[in-house]
């Protein structure tokens, strides 16, 4: 209800437009809307790519931040070996790969010799009813290659 300008209202018309006011007031307001229909499990809508990172597997994910460790790593040596060089002003560039790098080749060699070094798994195999098991080995001059099938 509204009044003209320059016109007065009564006290009951005031109290009646001071309580649709307020009533409005603290009326929600639709801000969002949710559309509760059933999404069907099967239908002919294409994939669709979603904001962000991609998903990956976690074995990537892994060898993707060992590969930004040892970049970090990497650049850091280098940076240490440039650093040192350009204040000496006299160090040789060869005796700087040397010291730098013989530390870095023997965690290197360390490393693979600590890999090589794990005892082989043991293998429990069970089986019930009877086996048939043939054992292949393919001689080349390049590589020797096994193969075992097991036929049940």
């Amino acid at each position: 209800m509204t009044t003209p300008p320059g016109t007065s209202m009564t006290e009951t018309e005031a109290a009646d437009e001071a309580r649709r006011i307020i009533d409005n007031a603290y009326r929600p307001t639709p801000t969002a809307y949710r559309d509760d229909t059933p999404v069907p499990h099967v239908g002919t809508t294409p994939p669709v790519a979603q904001p962000g990172r991609p998903p990956m597997s976690q074995g990537a994910t892994d060898a993707s931040v060992l590969m930004l460790a040892g970049g970090g790593a990497t650049s850091m040596v280098g940076l240490t070996t440039a650093v040192l060089m350009y204040a000496s002003q006299y160090a040789d560039p060869v005796v700087c790969a040397i010291v730098f790098g013989a530390p870095t080749a023997l965690v290197l060699a360390l490393a693979r010799l600590a890999k090589k070094a794990k005892p082989a798994p043991e293998i429990h195999q069970h089986y019930t009813g009877h086996v048939d098991q043939r054992a292949t080995t393919v001689n080349t001059r390049k590589t020797v290659v096994k193969r075992n099938r097991i036929h049940r």
